[in-house]
């Protein structure tokens, strides 16, 4: 890690949005991705309470820039969930008119959950930078939980959404979802990244808050198929 990245991962419902009963429920990661000495940064999936987010960067003396988003749920970009409103990026662009980058398969799904026209998202192919200062983020599609799910790929660092948690990975019975892309996200679109990178989740569904790829790809279930069609039984809908 170089000395000017700025990295910070944060929990919903303890870190911020700490009176949010949701927040506390759903245990998202929110993180803040920066130049320390440039003084920006992003946040990638600004759900619950983002101008509280915006004012931790700032405490840090970062200004924030630009947010990421892993996909369009709205535990992660704010929208409409189960009978309720959560604020995201919308509530975002209240505070700092920034850009908002997602995959282009995205792009009409964070539309309609958060009310956001195409003039504030930039869509991205894989393999994309989105460069903060001196920082580089790569963009990887990995399509599966949703058709424009991506990870962020930053000093071995890999922020991964939903696509994969340190034990299990993310749902594809929801909409958008397809358990033989997911697969494909998995055992081949995420190869490239190495085992000595650093996984960090989209929730807390384990107890460490991140672990090393290598130790993810030993232990966690999703990679002990040995081909689609393993995986499509242990996985795939039934």
């Amino acid at each position: 890690m170089s000395e000017r990245l700025y990295f910070r991962q944060l929990l919903s419902g303890r870190d911020f949005a700490t009176n949010d009963p949701i927040a506390q429920q759903m245990v998202n990661f929110c993180y803040l991705v920066g130049d320390r000495e440039t003084g920006e940064a992003v946040v990638i999936d600004p759900a619950y309470d983002p101008h509280a987010l915006v004012d931790i960067a700032a405490e840090d003396g970062m200004t924030i820039t630009g947010a990421l988003a892993t996909h369009y749920h709205a535990d992660h970009v704010g929208g409409s969930m189960m009978g309720y409103h959560l604020n995201g990026v919308a509530q975002l662009l209240e505070k700092v008119d920034v850009p908002i980058h997602v995959q282009g398969p995205e792009a009409e799904f964070v539309q309609k959950v958060t009310g956001l026209g195409m003039d504030s998202l930039v869509t991205h192919a894989s393999g994309d930078t989105v460069s903060v200062g001196a920082i580089d983020i790569e963009l990887i599609h990995t399509p599966g939980h949703t058709p424009g799910s991506q990870c962020f790929l930053v000093e071995n660092r890999l922020v991964a959404g939903d696509t994969l948690f340190l034990d299990g990975c993310g749902r594809t019975d929801l909409p958008g979802g397809d358990a033989e892309e997911l697969y494909r996200s998995l055992h081949d679109r995420l190869a490239k990244v190495p085992d000595d990178a650093v996984l960090f989740p989209g929730h807390l569904y384990s107890p460490e808050p991140s672990r090393p790829m290598g130790e993810t790809r030993a232990m966690n279930v999703v990679f002990k198929p040995a081909s689609l069609e393993q995986w499509l039984m242990m996985f795939g809908p039934h």
